[in-house]
């Protein structure tokens, strides 16, 4: 087929590559001429394993191009998707300005018949002003056409998001009568590479919840374990233990049960917003979905709080930071904890000395040039004169150093874990003062506070 993918983010390059990887003539379009341009040289502007490869691949073969003129790529084009960005409005709602104005595009540009897949996550309701703003551009041109829809939301995880596209889960179409057999087949045949059982076709407003439900749900299971994990530093019991006595429970499992310090990243925090929003518009208040979002935000200041803990005042302290992306494999920075950490230190007046594999660019970008702010591009040099280490992500890289080097390399043997990377017996065998998440502290035998 001949497809057109707007937005050449996460989704919309996953989608174009996966897709032009089985066949397709696949054209990603972005009113970003710089970005085009960047593409057009081979570079992907954030990092996603396989993605780089894949993308040079089908772009060699002549399946995968890139444009800054839909018109072009609606030529003769059979499906347009529209992957582009709904983030959170200062209300909590989703903001559909990136989707109208993709929708107008299409209306002002095509040509012929055309099935609008909207990929992006929509609240429900969307994919019908997305077909109204498409009919106003081309009943102003008087051109007598009328797009097909259809919802085919994504579930791609950010670090795994090409494997996921090629490998789903589950597939999910979203339908608007009358057309929908003819659509269905349509969407069957591009999605000929599932099993076919792993394809549900529903109605429109169905698939649009089933995108918020599911992400939803995921977030929630981290806030419960983020407010057991807060129980168990209270009451004395090892969140570790009570996590296996919950994943075995078969109604239950283990997926999603990990304490930490907050979830972040592009889905998470907006979709448990919006969904929230657009129920109270329906006239329903969440209280749990509420208190998913509250929760996830107080979480986010556990590591300050068990730093300042320790130390008492932090000002004129340097601070070693290890991570800084939402979560590993990926360059995505956006609401992680390290940024809400990275702030709350500076304005106390600590140093911080920052290190991630991937994502020092990203967080520059986003938090600019700040005075105590310090990236370095080896997690040793991080530690080097640091009163204490805190580890924010997850990377592999982190999860075995050489903990005799960062002994020597702080100024006293203080690590706060974020991610409960560590074995509590190691570190108290290592001579660490170290704070996790919902397990026992380990203290130094016989040694002072560091103040």
């Amino acid at each position: 087929m001949k497809l057109a993918v707007i937005g050449s983010g996460y989704v919309g390059l996953v989608t174009g590559a996966c897709l032009a990887r089985f066949g397709n003539n696949v054209v990603c379009v972005d009113t970003d001429v710089e970005k085009v341009e960047t593409l057009r040289n081979g570079k992907v502007p954030f990092y996603e394993p396989g993605l780089s490869d894949m993308m040079a691949r089908n772009v060699a073969e002549g399946r995968l191009r890139f444009s800054s003129v839909l018109g072009e790529a609606l030529e003769g084009g059979e499906v347009c998707f529209i992957t582009v960005g709904t983030p959170s409005a200062p209300d909590g709602s989703a903001d559909l300005r990136y989707v109208e104005s993709a929708a107008r595009d299409i209306g002002r540009a095509m040509s012929g018949p055309l099935l609008v897949a909207v990929k992006s996550t929509v609240p429900v309701g969307t994919n019908g002003k997305v077909k109204t703003w498409i009919t106003e551009e081309l009943d102003k041109r008087g051109s007598g056409l009328r797009p097909d829809m259809v919802s085919n939301p994504e579930f791609l995880r950010e670090g795994a998001a090409v494997r996921d596209f090629v490998e789903p889960d589950r597939v999910i179409v979203g339908l608007e009568p009358p057309e929908s057999s003819e659509i269905a087949e349509r969407m069957k045949e591009l999605y000929s590479f599932v099993e076919p059982d792993k394809v549900l076709l529903m109605d429109i407003a169905s698939a649009e919840m089933a995108k918020y439900a599911a992400n939803a749900m995921l977030a929630t299971r981290i806030s419960f374990m983020n407010e057991i994990a807060n129980i168990c530093e209270r009451v004395g019991a090892n969140v570790d233990n009570v996590r296996q006595g919950m994943a075995l429970d078969t109604r239950i499992g283990g997926k999603f049960l990990y304490a930490g310090c907050g979830y972040g990243g592009s889905c998470f925090p907006k979709d448990v917003r919006a969904i929230r929003d657009f129920a109270a518009s329906s006239g329903y208040i969440s209280q749990i979905l509420t208190a998913v979002d509250e929760v996830n935000l107080r979480q986010k200041e556990v590591l300050y709080e068990k730093l300042s803990g320790h130390f008492g005042g932090l000002s004129g302290r340097t601070a070693a930071l290890w991570g800084l992306a939402f979560k590993p494999k990926t360059s995505d920075t956006r609401e992680a904890p390290a940024q809400a950490l990275i702030c709350r230190l500076l304005a106390e007046g600590v140093r911080v000395q920052a290190h991630d594999p991937r994502a020092i660019e990203e967080t520059r970008q986003i938090l600019g040039e700040r005075q105590g702010l310090i990236y370095v591009h080896d997690p040793y040099d991080a530690v080097n004169g640091a009163d204490a280490l805190v580890v924010a992500t997850e990377w592999d890289i982190y999860k075995q150093p050489d903990f005799e080097r960062v002994k020597r390399l702080l100024k006293a043997p203080v690590i706060v874990d974020g991610r409960n990377l560590y074995s509590l017996a190691e570190m108290k065998r290592r001579g660490f003062d170290y704070y996790s998440i919902g397990r026992p502290e380990v203290r130094r035998a016989g040694a002072e506070m560091d103040v």
